[in-house]
């Protein structure tokens, strides 16, 4: 499955970590999955190579919402193939889905994958876009027209498509977390994609593990400019930004966040929105609805949900990067 969205966390001492004490024994294990990498380092005294178990777990989450795979649950749902039958993988990401669109206002939508391909962020080809292009799209972007009964998914169109990868990630990362709980291994820091970070415990130093954020310069490297670092423990963390995923055309920037309201790339004034929650799969999914709503009503909504926490960096008018951060933040981040 590949990430729509390119998000900006460089995690730091997860590469060649190597214990200082005798107190910490880890193993770092690497591999692709959803068109992109996973790097996962965890306590690992018992001498466990779990590499083949985290395989198969991104493997069946692939199977499950994966819109690449003609295979997927979701692209059999997307293509209205009769008696599909969706299992608790999907479950759970539909419902989290729900539940953000309903607290962000509808700006984390799973429906707008139809206007991320218009405007060339997809698996099509992008094309100079028309507005009545956008236009015959918009009736069928909304979570409204989707209903979950049962095993089954249920749309008011068949026009109707799902596209959850805008969280999928995020998810990945908390599911292979309850497998290594479900081993009582109580130190690591699991990372699937571009960034979706999840930690427990502490490093191989013995402290909470750091994880860089990235500056928001278009076009940069990750890891090639730090913002900010975070130290990070029992907690999850993920970063949405517009200036890896973007192109320019006569003269105007179009990046990869859609606000499903208008059907047209968002124009807001976060250019990077770091999000902590106790799951990754939350942290993912505000991440993406921070950069539709822009500065002001992503304050107004963290306020009403005291359980995440937030690093924002944005543009003020006169064009200069500034900072919001959360208390909770704060405590965390370091520059």
């Amino acid at each position: 499955m590949r990430k729509i969205y390119f998000l900006v966390i460089v995690c730091l001492l997860i590469y060649g970590c190597q214990p200082k004490s005798k107190k910490y024994n880890f193993i770092h294990i690497t591999g692709y999955a959803q068109g992109g990498t996973y790097h996962i380092t965890y306590e690992n005294s018992p001498g466990l190579d779990l590499k083949d178990q985290f395989d198969s777990i991104l493997n069946e989450i692939d199977y499950t919402l994966s819109i690449y795979n003609p295979k997927s649950i979701i692209s059999r749902i997307n293509r209205n193939e009769n008696n599909v039958t969706i299992n608790n993988l999907f479950k759970t990401v539909y419902n989290k889905s729900v539940e953000v669109n309903r607290n962000s206002e509808g700006a984390f939508d799973p429906t707008v994958g139809p206007l991320v391909n218009l405007w060339g962020f997809g698996i099509k080809t992008r094309t100079k876009v028309k507005k009545k292009q956008v236009d015959n799209l918009m009736p069928y972007i909304g979570l409204d027209k989707v209903k979950m009964s049962g095993n089954k998914v249920i749309k008011k169109f068949q026009q109707v498509c799902l596209d959850f990868n805008a969280i999928a990630q995020g998810f990945s990362v908390d599911v292979i977390c309850r497998f290594l709980d479900s081993l009582k291994i109580k130190n690591y820091l699991v990372e699937v994609g571009d960034g979706e970070i999840r930690t427990k415990g502490m490093n191989p130093e013995g402290k909470p593990w750091k994880i860089g954020i990235d500056k928001p310069v278009d076009g940069a490297l990750p890891g090639e400019s730090i913002q900010a670092i975070l130290t990070l423990s029992n907690k999850a963390v993920a970063t949405s930004g517009d200036y890896r995923k973007f192109y320019i055309e006569n003269g105007k920037k179009y990046a990869h966040h859609i606000d499903p309201h208008t059907g047209y790339p968002a124009k807001q004034n976060v250019l990077s929105a770091s999000i902590i929650a106790n799951d990754c799969i939350t942290a993912d999914a505000y991440g993406t609805a921070f950069m539709v709503l822009g500065l002001d009503k992503s304050i107004l909504l963290l306020g009403e949900h005291p359980y995440l926490d937030a690093y924002l960096i944005y543009s003020d008018a006169n064009g200069k990067l500034r900072e919001y951060v959360t208390p909770g933040a704060s405590k965390i981040l370091n520059h």
